[in-house]
């Protein structure tokens, strides 16, 4: 469903004072309001025209920021009334004026806020979803468990450390020492027998070298 273009409503009143009634003037005051202060406010024809022109730009962003609510076709109806509003301000005497230049102005702001709603959407959009529970899980830390520790292997000496550790461990040879027999005790030594016949320095026994007959 296409979206009637509310600042369209201000501008066609604005043509048919124009327009059907030539003798009513946008600057003469319709009414005087006393406020507190003591001072009175007029306020005229045009103010009423731009007060609306105010509150339906309010209604358009309104209605522009629901989701799927401005289309590609809305968008060229408000071009088209800010165009045809700025050629009136150029090209006829009777649309020049403050009045009718704040409602072209309007009518700018209704087209540019509306495209940039719709494309702020559209990123929104195509952007990923991001639900609850992904988003809760996001901000949860994650704890991660302890390793468990290594188990510890025996310890292997290598060959060479075990070599060298040998060799380290190995006594030094000592100088060979001098054997010291004890002395025997005179009573323990063993008897010397007498042998006449065997003592030195003495002849052979005449027993012994000569047989017996």
């Amino acid at each position: 469903m296409v979206g009637f273009p509310l600042l369209l409503i201000p501008l066609a009143i604005y043509n048919i004072i124009v327009f059907l009634m030539p003798g009513v003037s946008l600057t003469d005051p319709l009414v005087k309001l006393a406020l507190m202060s003591g001072a009175e406010w007029p306020v005229t024809l045009s103010d009423v025209l731009l007060a609306l022109g105010i509150l339906l730009l309010l209604a358009e962003v309104v209605k522009g920021a629901r989701p799927g609510a401005k289309y590609l076709t809305d968008h060229l109806l408000s071009l088209i009334v800010f165009g045809a509003a700025a050629a009136e301000f150029v090209l006829w005497p009777k649309f020049g004026t403050s009045t009718f230049f704040l409602l072209t102005a309007l009518a700018l702001v209704d087209f540019l806020s509306g495209l940039a709603l719709s494309l702020r959407r559209r990123a929104t959009l195509g952007a990923p979803a991001v639900s609850k529970k992904s988003a809760a899980r996001a901000e949860a830390p994650v704890v991660e468990p302890a390793p468990a520790p290594a188990p510890v292997a025996p310890a292997v000496p290598a060959a060479a450390s075990v070599a060298e550790s040998v060799l380290l461990d190995r006594p030094e040879p000592n100088p060979a020492q001098p054997v010291v027999v004890p002395d025997v005790a005179p009573e323990l030594r063993s008897p010397e027998v007498t042998s006449p016949g065997l003592q030195p320095g003495q002849g052979a026994s005449p027993s012994l070298d000569k047989p017996q007959n």
